[in-house]
């Protein structure tokens, strides 16, 4: 009797909406791998409390649950974002931090312990030019940090120079205290490793847009101060495509530094792809440029041809929108689809305008930018675009770009596209010039429709009020239906509104924003 030839699982996929779903379900994964977890995060403080009851048996943080997987024979190798070390000197001091604290975890694991922690700067470096163009802003930022330096006393000096090797190697030592070396030009490095994903036992991948921080931390409710607010979304996949994620992460940092080729574009698994951007330095005439040399950009082609499929509705959840050629592609779009209607949900603000007040270039020109390409999309869409924000539904005594209508804000950082229920891209890619082409960046392409019409169920409901009815849903409807509930909450005072929705406020980017010559729009 001929066999029956047996026919594929489909890959399971888990949708995990804010860290009160993820970080408990990456928790059961580190605990249930039985030999080797793979991971590539931007931030992964192990400071984190530990949230899942599984968890919670073995200690309180995620320290211990690092000490308990490498205890169990579990191999971990991890590459952490390095920073620029004068641009981003908190992130350069904290990814060093993080360093010591696995090494520590290691050695309280026992012999045994098999760690490899990798602290992965770009090596994109700019040219030389670039560096001499940049030499005086650097130079400023440098001289701020030697002298909060030089502020500290002694022991906390020298603490603070071990976790900043990068600022360490740029300063000179006058009578015992750090200053910036004369004449000496620092590296820039303008792009980074962006990635939020593990691989366990090359089975399972966990991937999206969320790193682990104590600061992520947020519930679907978002109750929390507003400065504390913060909505992502993970997936947990099981299948082929954990062997996809498993190369990337075995070969990403070869490929950026030139070693190896990339490697060609991840196959279709059973309505499941991978995805990635990655970068590297110029091979020619580096002196000449700031911008490294895109060599994958799979995510942005990704979006490119569900773009150019698209019908009915698209769903957009993004912490940034400020890439010029995607908002030119969905204008183009919207006029060849007179049916097509886009829903885009970003944050009132960005999280360092919003919360640290920040007025610096960066700042300025990502609010430029992206005020550009939401012109971009009115022109072409008219009033077929809804462009909400969210807030909670209650009062502040915040001021400024902290709240928005007179209610903390609830800070945006998925990074979700949902193109009629067909498909969906769920990455750590913002849409921006910066993840699209630069930064070192990973996610996965949905086209099983049950797990695309799910997901968009599911992050539609995060916003609405309880209990919403059928024309919020409906794709030919719900643009309508949020358009007016929007409007509505916007003149509600905020404890009387229903559900999280307001209309993004396009004048307060248009009044922040500032346009900068000659730096690209990549750098933000």
């Amino acid at each position: 009797m001929a066999e029956l030839a047996l026919v594929p699982e489909a890959p399971q996929v888990e949708i995990l909406v804010t860290a009160a779903e993820a970080y408990p379900a990456l928790e059961r994964a580190f605990l249930s791998a039985r030999a080797e977890i793979l991971a590539g995060f931007r931030v992964f403080d192990l400071k984190t409390r530990l949230r899942s009851p599984e968890a919670l048996v073995i200690g309180q943080t995620w320290f211990d649950l690092v000490i308990h997987t490498l205890r169990r024979g579990v191999a971990i190798r991890i590459v952490l974002s390095d920073f620029d070390p004068v641009a981003r000197p908190r992130l350069h001091r904290a990814t060093w931090r993080t360093v010591r604290m696995f090494w520590a975890a290691a050695e309280l694991a026992g012999p045994g312990a098999r760690l490899v922690v990798v602290s992965s700067t770009h090596s994109a470096v700019a040219g030389i030019w670039p560096r001499l163009l940049f030499w005086p802003v650097v130079q400023t930022r440098l001289v701020r940090v030697s002298g909060w330096l030089r502020r500290q006393v002694a022991a906390r000096r020298m603490a603070a120079l071990r976790e900043m090797p990068g600022v360490r190697r740029m300063l000179a030592a006058k009578d015992a205290l750090p200053r910036p070396r004369l004449f000496a030009v620092p590296p820039l490095f303008p792009a980074t490793h962006h990635q939020k994903l593990a691989v366990f036992d090359g089975e399972a991948v966990y991937i999206g847009g969320l790193d682990l921080d104590e600061r992520f931390y947020d519930t679907p409710d978002h109750q929390l101060p507003g400065h504390e607010t913060w909505h992502d979304v993970q997936l947990m996949l099981r299948g082929p495509v954990a062997q996809d994620a498993k190369a990337h992460l075995e070969g990403f940092l070869g490929i950026i530094e030139g070693k190896i080729e990339a490697n060609p574009p991840a196959p279709e698994r059973q309505d499941l792809r991978f995805v990635r951007t990655l970068s590297r330095r110029r091979k020619r005439a580096a002196w000449r440029f700031i911008s490294p040399e895109p060599v994958v950009h799979e995510i942005e082609t990704a979006h490119a041809d569900w773009i150019r499929r698209a019908e009915g509705l698209i769903y957009i959840e993004t912490q940034y929108f400020r890439n010029r050629r995607m908002a030119r592609r969905l204008a183009q779009a919207a006029r060849e689809q007179p049916g097509l209607k886009l829903i885009l949900i970003l944050p009132a603000a960005p999280d360092d305008v919003a919360f640290e007040g920040a007025t610096g270039l960066d700042a300025r020109l990502g609010e430029f930018l992206q005020a550009k390409c939401l012109r971009i999309l009115r022109r072409g869409f008219g009033r077929r675009l809804f462009v909400g924000g969210a807030a909670q539904p209650r009062r502040t005594r915040a001021r400024g770009r902290a709240q928005l209508k007179g209610a903390p804000l609830v800070y945006i950082h998925a990074k979700v596209s949902i193109f009629d229920d067909r498909a969906a891209i769920v990455s750590s890619a913002n849409l921006n010039g910066r993840s699209l082409r630069w930064d070192s960046e990973a996610g996965v392409v949905l086209t099983d429709p049950r797990d695309v019409g799910t997901l968009r169920q599911r992050l539609m409901a995060h916003w609405l009020p309880g209990g919403a009815g059928a024309d919020f849903f409906d794709p030919e409807r719900a643009l309508d239906a949020w358009r007016r509930l929007a409007a509505r909450n916007a003149r509600l005072p905020p404890e009387k509104r229903r559900g999280f929705l307001l209309p993004y406020n396009l004048r307060s980017a248009e009044d922040f924003g500032r346009a900068f010559p000659l730096v690209p729009d990549e750098m933000v």
